[in-house]
C-alpha cells in the first residue's frame, strides 16, 4: 500500500525537512530583516544605478486598485485561476495514463 503513495510521502517529508531548516536558519538570527523582492531588486538597481532609493521609480502602475480589498480580491482570483489551469493540467495527464494502460 505504501508503494502506491511513495512519491507523494517523498513530497511531504521533502516539504517538513524544508520547513524545518528554514524555521531553524531564521531563528539563529533572531534581528533578521526580511524584504520582498521588489524591496531587495529596488534598493539594488539603485545601487548600480548611483542613485538614492528615495529618487529611484522603477515603474509606474499603469492601473492601481481603489481600495486594498479589491487588490487581495484580484489576487485571489489569479491564484484560483492558476489552480484551476495546474490542476486541469494534472488532471489531463492523469487521464491519459489511464487510458494507455
Amino acid at each position: 500500500m505504501w508503494a502506491k503513495y511513495r512519491l507523494e510521502i517523498i513530497a511531504v517529508a521533502a516539504i517538513v525537512c524544508f520547513c524545518g531548516v528554514f524555521l531553524y536558519t531564521s531563528s539563529l538570527n533572531a534581528d533578521a530583516e526580511y524584504a520582498g523582492s521588489d524591496t531587495l531588486g529596488s534598493s539594488r538597481a539603485a545601487e548600480l544605478a548611483g542613485i538614492s532609493e528615495e529618487d529611484f521609480q522603477p515603474l509606474v502602475p499603469q492601473w492601481e486598485p481603489p481600495s486594498g480589498e479589491i487588490e487581495s480580491g484580484l489576487f485571489a482570483l489569479q491564484a484560483a485561476v492558476g489552480g484551476i489551469i495546474v490542476g486541469w493540467v494534472f488532471g489531463f495527464w492523469r487521464g491519459q495514463k489511464n487510458r494507455s494502460t
